[in-house]
């Protein structure tokens, strides 16, 4: 979509706070729509350009849609973190906060689109690798099972807007709560310390850069798929080679211990998707090297 087609075009966004929230607000800025970011009460005071909402709140995200009446909404807001304490959190703001907003979006009546944010981790301990969207799903946790209801979810708005719904797997990138694998294990080597505690070591991921996925959601509002599509970089990097590039960038290399703690039961010793429908509907994206994404955060962090 050119700058003059964006132009004017809303784009509501949930979560806009989150990590993803602030590439992606930036990405359709810069690619010329007019965006809304939505904001929980509590941190309203420190985003004064963003729109408070609850998506807990019936009543309140439907007036929150009917004044502003974008043209798309993505909806990112979730209880992303799989180890979350709560599991009620997790399924009543990953499905009932969805509910509301889908409702609420059939209401308006302006939507040409919803994009909904469905996560890689619903397929599980898949046996063929890479995994495309027509893999079977196999829920190993509570967000993972919310996000499939999610998507079933969706069903029941299909014929009020058109729904895409993406399923990212791992991404990260500068910003990123050091509660998930590679910020903590950047941190470590960032700061020098003598010891890094991890769970599994002998895992492997598909892990994006967040500014490659933020440029996907943006490509995505433009070429309108349907259905559901795997939002991924297509390759695999083990815990193990992530730990030595840090050290060969860094000239560190911290005692690692193996922690229970940090040890998930079901954890899937590999999760790699298959990109292909993603490059067949916009060639133009691509996915950078990791060995880029580490040196950005580690410089960054420096």
């Amino acid at each position: 979509m050119s700058r003059t087609d964006a132009a004017g075009q809303t784009v509501l966004v949930t979560g806009a706070t989150g990590f993803t929230g602030g590439y992606l607000i930036d990405a359709l800025n810069a690619a010329g729509f007019v965006t809304y970011g939505t904001v929980q009460r509590h941190e309203a005071e420190r985003y004064p350009t963003f729109v408070q909402a609850d998506l807990l709140n019936a009543s309140s995200i439907s007036k929150l849609i009917s004044r502003y009446a974008p043209n798309y909404i993505i909806h990112l807001a979730a209880i992303s973190f799989v180890a979350h304490g709560s599991a009620e959190e997790i399924y009543r703001t990953n499905i009932l906060g969805t509910r509301n907003l889908l409702e609420a979006a059939a209401a308006c009546g302006s939507i040409k689109r919803v994009i909904l944010a469905s996560s890689g981790n619903i397929y599980g301990p898949a046996s063929l690798l890479p995994i495309n969207e027509q893999a079977p799903l196999f829920a190993m946790n509570d967000y993972a099972v919310s996000k499939i209801a999610m998507e079933q979810l969706a069903n029941l708005y299909c014929s009020d807007f058109s729904i895409s719904i993406i399923r990212p797997f791992n991404y990260t990138g500068v910003g990123q709560s050091d509660r998930f694998l590679v910020p903590k294990i950047v941190n470590a080597f960032r700061c020098r310390q003598d010891v890094l505690e991890l769970g599994n070591l002998d895992v492997s991921r598909d892990i994006s850069d967040v500014r490659d996925i933020a440029a996907a959601y943006v490509m995505l509002l433009a070429c309108e798929p349907t259905g559901i599509v795997n939002l991924c970089s297509g390759s695999e990097i083990s815990l193990r080679s992530i730990i030595a590039a840090c050290a060969e960038m860094t000239g560190h290399m911290p005692e690692i211990r193996a922690n229970p703690d940090f040890t998930r039961a079901n954890d899937v010793a590999r999760l790699v998707g298959d990109n292909s429908k993603l490059r067949s509907l916009m060639p133009a994206w691509s996915a950078r090297p990791f060995a880029e994404t580490l040196d950005w955060m580690l410089t960054y962090a420096k």
